[in-house]
């Protein structure tokens, strides 16, 4: 079994979060993504690869990547913002590398992943109404929109996760990790809702340090600064039952290797890639045991 396989920046500590660690370059990134085989890459942040869509597509393609997605947090839940405007140069930059996938986040409006507050009735009913609105603007430029479950998010515990199903119909990133640390089960969720999974963002996680989290003993932060996310195989999340599951109901879809880490430093030896080329070795395992 061939799988589509890609990697994102965050996996080498680039992050759109002010202060969250040391940011490599461009060069060294996409240098290593080549090395560990991945054929496709997420964009990262807001200036991290070039804004101008003719740099960019030349940029992925002198390192032989292409585009598969960008992640996009948004305020969506705030009846005087207009969260198209924020899309619309993501929008050009996927257009223009060939990507697909437009992967949203229900940003709170503050900086961080640490803290969130809770919405009312009319905030979450502005909040679908926009993703809706959005996968709509998205589908229009010949992008899929997807809704990413993420920590500190306003889409973040089951019961919301469960909420966006229930009262929008835009697709959803299945991120192994972020679901596993805000409370849902995310075999259980590819079991229950394989139709309305796009794309995935595959995480390994220590559930001792989620666990943590969860209790509010460490923010969300300090939990990645200790090593919550690991390379796939390694943790507690059961990836070979998910891609399984996954496969078995038709995904055609990618799998982004995405294993958030926040580097103190320039690292030396292979740094990030050591964990990076362990996990293809994991995915490849995996799809090497299912049959074609």
């Amino acid at each position: 079994m061939s799988l589509n396989i890609a990697g994102a920046p965050i996996s080498w500590g680039v992050c759109e979060v002010p202060g969250w660690g040391y940011q490599l370059t461009p060069e060294r990134v996409l240098t290593e993504m080549a090395e560990a085989g991945l054929s496709a890459t997420e964009l990262g942040p807001e200036g991290f690869l070039p804004a101008d869509p003719a740099a960019l597509a030349t940029l992925l393609e002198e390192y032989g990547l292409s585009c598969v997605g960008s992640f996009a947090p948004v305020v969506l839940h705030d009846p005087g913002h207009d969260p198209a405007a924020d899309v619309s140069a993501v929008l050009d930059s996927l257009v223009a590398s060939g990507g697909s996938m437009l992967v949203l986040a229900a940003a709170t409006g503050t900086d961080g992943y640490d803290s969130r507050p809770d919405l009312d009735d009319a905030q979450w009913s502005t909040l679908l109404t926009n993703l809706d609105r959005l996968a709509a603007v998205a589908a229009e430029r010949g992008i899929t929109a997807v809704l990413h479950p993420h920590v500190g998010t306003m889409v973040e515990k089951g019961a919301e996760v469960d909420r966006v199903l229930a009262g929008s119909s835009i697709a959803l990133c299945l991120d192994t990790g972020h679901l596993l640390i805000g409370g849902t089960d995310p075999l259980r969720l590819a079991q229950s809702v394989p139709d309305r999974i796009a794309h995935t963002h595959l995480k390994d996680v220590d559930a001792t340090l989620a666990a943590r989290v969860q209790a509010g003993e460490l923010t969300y932060t300090e939990a990645v600064a200790q090593g919550m996310y690991t390379p796939l195989g390694t943790g507690d999340v059961d990836i070979a039952g998910i891609v399984t599951v996954l496969l078995a109901n038709g995904f055609d879809g990618w799998f982004v290797l995405e294993q958030d880490t926040i580097l103190d430093g320039e690292p030396e030896g292979e740094g990030p890639l050591r964990d990076v080329l362990a996990s293809v070795a994991h995915l490849q395992d995996i799809a090497g045991r299912i049959p074609a």
